[in-house]
């Protein structure tokens, strides 16, 4: 018990280098999954099969590791549960069912990023200053759902009879709405009307603030969360 407790707490040297060790299996395991989708993997399948073989071998004896030292806790925690599914599809897909169908539980493994999270102080305070601001974050993209709506309407009504086949309803104006608002402007839907220009010329103007506020919410935050810390402490 006293080794388990050694591997899984990160304040002994031993925890940081096991740490160290499962951070880079993860990036490991990223870098096979995007090699795994070239055309050329095929003449590689084997030495990928063996290598995500032993990535899930480490994961799963960390997992088990974790489950020991901490019990159901850990089990049914946030991270207890990325833990499990990042391992489940190899799991899966070992057993009798047609595997065309679980294709999809590949995917899976990448939620080994947010394994990440829990090996850097880094990814630690910015995932508190998340938490500091989630309230502000939500009312801010539902009001940016409402907005887009009311963007598509807009855009629907000053160019359906000039662009009946580009604009043909407001879920299809949806799309200039939401490439206008985000400022990527891919081109494919523009206005020609005076009016549908002018709206477009607005909806950029609120697209700067998709970007500076959210931004500016998690900067604050993240000053903010030192400066307690430290209050905390004294």
């Amino acid at each position: 018990m006293k080794l388990i407790k050694n591997l899984t707490n990160s304040e002994t040297s031993t925890g940081r280098i096991f740490d160290r060790i499962i951070y880079a299996l993860i990036l490991l395991s990223l870098l096979l999954f995007a090699l795994d989708t070239l055309p050329e993997a095929e003449r590689f399948k084997t030495w990928l099969l063996w290598s995500e073989i032993v990535i899930v071998a480490i994961f799963t004896f960390e997992y088990v590791l974790r489950t020991i030292d901490r019990g159901l806790k850990y089990t049914f925690s946030f991270f207890g549960m990325i833990d499990l599914l990042a391992i489940l599809p190899f799991y899966v897909s070992l057993g009798v069912v047609d595997l065309r169908s679980i294709r999809i539980l590949r995917l899976l493994r990448l939620l080994r990023m947010a394994k990440l999270q829990r090996y850097g102080s880094a990814w630690r305070r910015i995932w508190l200053a998340f938490g500091d601001i989630k309230e502000e974050l939500a009312v801010y993209f539902g009001l940016i759902v409402v907005l887009i709506y009311l963007a598509s309407v807009g855009i629907y009504y000053c160019e359906h009879d000039a662009q009946p086949e580009a604009f043909c309803s407001v879920f299809h104006a949806m799309w200039w709405s939401i490439c206008t608002l985000t400022t990527v402007g891919y081109g494919d839907v523009y206005p020609v009307t005076f009016a549908g220009r002018l709206l477009t010329f607005v909806m950029l103007i609120l697209g700067l603030s998709v970007v500076a506020v959210p931004s500016g919410l998690l900067a604050s935050a993240m000053v903010k969360g030192p400066r307690q810390g430290e209050e905390r402490r004294e």
